[in-house]
């Protein structure tokens, strides 16, 4: 991530009470004011986590390479923001808002052509409220200074 006060991190709970550290996106208003950038697309990454529900050093590791090659090409062409990431409870997820989820597609696919193929899912809905983004603020009980 490029600069640390960019974001913010807070430890919340799943439904059965396991850890789920949030890392959340504070400088996001260019695109949540933006009525285009309304679809929400989450990724999701399953893995086999320790007795705590988190990754183990390799998982994590191959999931940061992942993240930065996302944030990458994303910065490159700004067609989506990464504006949430929960990891735990045996899951990673990252969440971004698009304007297409068709471009979004083919930069994903670019983002990650140098990968072996990754154990990952994706859901895609209409958020133009952004109402995800304000739970995950909600949630990780921090202000998120937008």
């Amino acid at each position: 991530m490029n600069k640390t006060s960019d974001w913010w991190t807070s430890p919340t709970e799943s439904e059965n009470g396991r850890l789920i550290m949030v890392t959340g996106r504070r400088d996001v208003d260019k695109f949540r004011n933006n009525p285009r950038f309304n679809i929400r697309v989450e990724i999701t990454w399953k893995y086999e986590g320790d007795s705590s529900g988190m990754p183990d050093f390799t998982t994590s590791s191959l999931m940061e390479q992942v993240q930065d090659a996302l944030e990458s090409e994303f910065k490159k062409d700004p067609v989506a923001i990464l504006t949430g990431i929960y990891t735990g409870d045996n899951e990673r997820n990252w969440i971004f808002y698009t304007l297409s989820t068709h471009i979004f597609g083919c930069k994903l696919n670019e983002a990650l052509a140098t990968f072996e193929l990754l154990p990952i899912s994706i859901y895609c809905e209409n958020d133009p409220d952004w109402n995800e983004y304000q739970e995950m603020k909600e949630l990780s009980e921090i202000d998120a200074g937008d």
